[in-house]
């Protein structure tokens, strides 16, 4: 078993005997997907620490935009209990770039992209595949790309 999921039991554990119904539900969940991931496709395998964090990451990111719609639709209760949940599992991720450590990294790929030929805005493709490797699960894909969207439109 990976340190990251023995981690999630572990913590699991020790919610449900701290009665913290908040913490041991998402927990639950989070195990689930997690399950889920290691057995889908034609074999059932276990994932890695990285693959783990991919599905935390994607859980969490479920969470925001779940609380976002319960607030547009005026379901303030709900809305705070998915955020709850959201920055929960936020603590098991890496810590997330800040504008301005994101927008160096960006500028940097888009001027290796711009040495290797690529120019204007249909490079994105060029300096997308330089960047994910270097914020992998330290950046969302949205934020990713409308930096360098920015910078390659300006």
């Amino acid at each position: 078993m990976t340190t990251l999921k023995s981690k999630l039991k572990e913590d699991l554990t020790a919610a449900i005997r701290a009665r913290d119904e908040l913490r041991s539900s998402t927990l639950r969940l989070t195990l689930s997907a997690i399950t889920k991931e290691e057995v889908s496709g034609k074999t059932a395998r276990e994932l890695s620490d990285d693959e783990v964090q991919k599905v935390i990451a994607k859980e969490a990111k479920k969470r925001r935009e779940a609380a976002d719609a319960f607030a547009q639709g005026g379901r303030a209760e709900q809305a705070e209990r998915e955020k709850a949940e959201g920055v929960l599992l936020d603590a098991y991720l890496p810590k997330q770039l800040s504008d301005d450590e994101l927008a160096q990294i960006v500028s940097q790929a888009v001027d290796e992209a711009k040495a290797a030929g690529a120019e204007g805005p249909r490079a994105m493709g060029a300096v997308m595949k330089i960047v994910n490797p270097k914020v992998a699960g330290r950046a969302e894909g949205g934020r990713v790309a409308a930096a360098v969207k920015q910078l390659l439109a300006g």
